[in-house]
């Protein structure tokens, strides 16, 4: 698959390339992107290399991963979005802002604009957000973006060699008006 731009009326949501590594890179040298990411610690320039070079257009060729630079007008990098496919209707979003801009609500805008855009064009109908359990930005977004907490998996993360708790929430097609392309039977109670 060729990769998909996305937009809104504040965002670019584009693949990045060759071309941002180095602002990547910065961005990614911010001790909360470290702290609650699973990416390298500490973040090297090769990672960025790779990351920019070799993960994000593999990912989009193979359709295993779909990522974005979440990018303003004037191509200012505001953060990172990531949709990795979970199973044939199934995928799991992941996202960090940069420091700078957090707290605009770019990220949940993205995050609603990707969702929308995997629903429909791709068919999918459940993505799933997961966090180590303490990262309250991270939650916030989701919630925002209207994902419903399922609960906490123990050991479910491992960040840096470290098994950790988390926090898990779906977003369904339904939550967003959006049909499903399997008809969908809550359990009792929902």
């Amino acid at each position: 698959m060729e990769p998909v731009t996305l937009t809104t009326g504040r965002l670019r949501l584009r693949a990045v390339g060759p071309a941002d590594t180095e602002t990547v890179y910065e961005a990614a040298q911010d001790s909360d992107i470290r702290r609650w990411t699973t990416i390298p610690s500490p973040y090297l320039p090769e990672h960025a290399r790779g990351f920019t070079h070799e993960m994000v257009p593999d990912g989009w060729a193979n359709g295993s991963m779909f990522t974005w630079g979440i990018f303003l007008a004037d191509e200012e990098l505001a953060g990172m979005l990531s949709l990795s496919m979970r199973g044939p209707a199934a995928a799991e979003v992941g996202f960090w802002a940069a420091k700078e801009h957090r707290g605009e609500g770019y990220v949940t805008e993205a995050a609603l604009t990707a969702c929308r855009w995997i629903f429909t064009d791709l068919g999918v109908d459940r993505v799933e957000w997961r966090a180590e359990v303490g990262n309250h930005g991270s939650r916030g977004v989701a919630e925002r973006a209207g994902f419903t907490l399922e609960g906490t998996l123990r050991s479910a993360i491992n960040n840096k060699g470290v098994r950790r708790d988390c926090w898990i929430a779906s977003l369904l097609p339904s939550d967003l008006g959006l049909p499903s392309t399997a008809p969908y039977l809550p359990g009792p109670g929902r």
